[in-house]
């Protein structure tokens, strides 16, 4: 009885595995199918978060000079009909003999700034200062121009007996931040600052075109209007600007 009830359990045994890798087989199949759709998923939620961090940060950088820039570009493409009136202010005065002295002692010489002691009394005196600036010199008289955004000031020393001539002309806020859109007279560290901003605005308008790619699929209209903001222009200067 025995040898015939172990061929039963072998087979009976042999069966349920049989079943069990049955079962198993479609489970692993659908469990690597799982994963492969898992990747692809994962991908697009680390460079959704990627873009949506880049996009954030270059607005948060940028978003103070998109503001002033776009003001800006309202009242310079409007600076005729936006008046402003500059104030000038003219004053005279005389350096120290001492100070004076140093001048006279000077070979002319192009580009070469005012001394420091010269400098800080023509400051003092008129209100100007000339920094590092070049000055224009000759025989008779030193010439530092002074522009600024905004703004325009000079300096004119006579060499011999140190009388001093200046001028101060203010065109407004308007015309200062004006100066600021177009980095006129604004300095080297203004000119670097305006670089690294349009980077950040480049990076902004790049990342929210690739998440306006991500999210077309659920917003039809995005193509559409991304078109019609390249087609306008496009037309405009091809059909109303001369060449």
């Amino acid at each position: 009885m025995s040898s015939h009830r172990e061929p039963q359990r072998a087979d009976g045994a042999a069966s349920v595995a049989a079943v069990r890798d049955r079962t198993a087989a479609p489970a692993a199949t659908s469990s690597q199918n799982a994963a492969r759709a898992r990747k692809p998923r994962r991908a697009k939620q680390f460079w959704m978060k990627q873009l949506h961090s880049w996009h954030w940060i270059s607005a948060a950088i940028s978003l103070a000079a998109m503001f002033v820039f776009s003001v800006t570009g309202i009242t310079l493409n409007h600076a005729a009909t936006i008046s402003a009136k500059p104030q000038i202010v003219t004053t005279t005065a005389v350096l120290p003999a001492s100070v004076a002295g140093l001048l006279a002692r000077i070979e002319p010489a192009d580009n070469t700034p005012l001394p420091d002691a010269v400098r800080a009394e023509v400051e003092a005196l008129v209100g100007v200062d000339t920094g590092a600036v070049a000055a224009e010199w000759s025989e008779d008289e030193v010439y530092v121009a002074v522009p600024g955004p905004g703004s325009d000031a000079w300096v004119s020393i006579d060499r011999a007996t140190g009388a001093i001539e200046a001028e101060k002309t203010d065109r407004g806020w308007v015309s200062f931040f004006n100066d600021l859109h177009k980095g006129r007279n604004t300095g080297a560290a203004w000119f670097w600052l305006i670089d690294v901003l349009a980077v950040a605005c480049i990076i902004f308008t790049f990342t929210g075109l690739l998440l306006l790619q991500l999210h077309a699929r659920n917003r039809p209209s995005t193509w559409p209007l991304v078109g019609l903001g390249v087609v306008v222009p496009a037309a405009i200067i091809l059909l109303f600007m001369h060449f």
